[in-house]
């Protein structure tokens, strides 16, 4: 039972914690080489995908904005630029338009490379054929720049803090309430047992009493 219920409690760690891995904001320094529409027919991964453009009629095949980079080890990495809306997760974006505008003016060469922090949500996935969502991108000083993500800092921080509230609330709920309620219902039981067994014995005295045994 022990084993059960440990990893019943990974499998719920590792589903919150590839969850928060999914939705909380990253950010990747890298050079934009391009930026481009593609026509999208969504299947299974349809979920890895967010909603239409605010206003515009959803389907099963529309247009997705795409950004193209390079990171500064060399390796390819592209991003989808599309409007969450009001949906989940909730990083409110309606401006995808702008963005893309944005990546299309910062697009740079190797020979003149203009390095930018490129935030996005999401995991990107060959596989699967998913894409993280870009919701911002900056330009940087350069390829080592240090970026510090205070929000997930701060948001991981609360939410852990908040967990623990509840964590010492439902054991000093469990210690005060239901342990007194186990244990009484613990001592009831065996003393209904007892009680069994002390006329179990009388039934037996009475009946060794026919055999011409002495009552004990």
């Amino acid at each position: 039972m022990t084993y059960v219920k440990w990893i019943l409690l990974l499998v719920v760690v590792t589903f919150f914690g590839g969850f928060l891995h999914y939705t909380l904001p990253q950010t990747d320094i890298v050079r934009i080489v391009g930026s481009e529409n593609r026509r999208i027919d969504f299947g299974e991964n349809s979920i890895f995908w967010a909603s239409p453009d605010v206003g515009t009629v959803a389907g099963a095949t529309r247009d997705v904005r795409f950004i193209e980079t390079v990171k500064p080890n060399g390796r390819p990495s592209v991003y989808r630029n599309e409007d969450t809306g009001w949906g989940w997760p909730p990083y409110f974006k309606l401006d995808s338009s702008n963005l893309q505008a944005e990546a299309r003016d910062l697009t740079s060469t190797a020979a003149a490379p203009q390095w930018v922090a490129l935030t996005h949500y999401g995991w990107r996935s060959e596989f699967l054929t998913i894409f993280p969502n870009a919701v911002g991108v900056r330009p940087v000083e350069g390829p080592d720049v240090t970026v510090i993500p205070w929000f997930n800092i701060v948001f991981l921080t609360i939410l852990a803090a908040i967990l623990w509230a509840i964590t010492v609330r439902i054991i000093r709920f469990r210690r005060n309430r239901i342990d007194p309620l186990l244990e009484a219902a613990d001592e009831q039981w065996d003393d209904a047992v007892d009680s069994v067994n002390e006329r179990r014995k009388g039934f037996r005295a009475w009946l060794d009493t026919w055999k011409g045994k002495p009552r004990v």
